[in-house]
């Protein structure tokens, strides 16, 4: 299944290295030069996405598809920008606050667009833009973090396997059997791949 539905996805998905600023996190941060990752650099990190039709999801075969294959019975919408959700500026800021979920994190952006900050195999922050039609998964276990862009505005189809967990488990939690089984998983079974350890 990760690998249908790929056409147009460089168009909706982007990645590159972030810099070490400070400034607003809405930012794109780049390096200088830049420093862009390849969506096979983040399958390697456990991270899959689509790129699909937005404007039918209420019938679109493809993602009902996807829905089937991977179990994604339950499924909401939620809007991310200061006009509709209640107490934005603390969400925001606990969405960017480091952490794992012991579930996977799969985001569908409808309309807008916002980033995804990940951690890769040796610790540096890769950001992921996501556009409209772009849909991505974080993989259970993998330090991330979200924010929207200067735009400030997404608005998100949620999806899980059965009853939704959103439990956030800030960083350091590398005790978790879901942060283990991502390493194990992910970044150990690679020669010479580093352990990440708690900071």
């Amino acid at each position: 299944m990760e690998a249908a539905f790929q056409d147009g996805k460089e168009e909706v998905l982007q990645a590159w290295y972030m810099d070490d600023s400070e400034e607003d996190q809405r930012l794109p941060h780049h390096r200088e030069p830049k420093e862009f990752v390849s969506l096979g650099k983040l399958k390697e990190l456990g991270i899959v996405s689509w790129c699909l039709n937005p404007d039918d999801y209420e019938n679109d075969g493809d993602l009902k598809n996807i829905r089937e294959a991977r179990g994604y019975s339950y499924m909401d919408i939620c809007d991310v920008c200061p006009e509709k959700l209640p107490n934005y500026e603390a969400k925001l800021k606990s969405f960017f606050e480091e952490h794992l979920h012991t579930d996977e994190e799969i985001r569908y952006c409808l309309e807008g667009s916002g980033y995804f900050d990940v951690r890769d195999k040796s610790d540096r922050w890769i950001r992921i833009a996501v556009k409209k039609g772009g849909m991505i998964v974080l993989p259970a276990g993998i330090y991330h973090r979200f924010t929207l862009d200067t735009n400030n505005y997404i608005k998100a189809m949620r999806l899980f396997v059965g009853e939704p967990v959103w439990t956030p488990f800030n960083r350091p939690h590398d005790d978790l059997p879901a942060r283990k089984a991502y390493l194990e998983t992910f970044v150990q079974n690679e020669p010479g791949g580093p352990a990440v350890e708690a900071r």
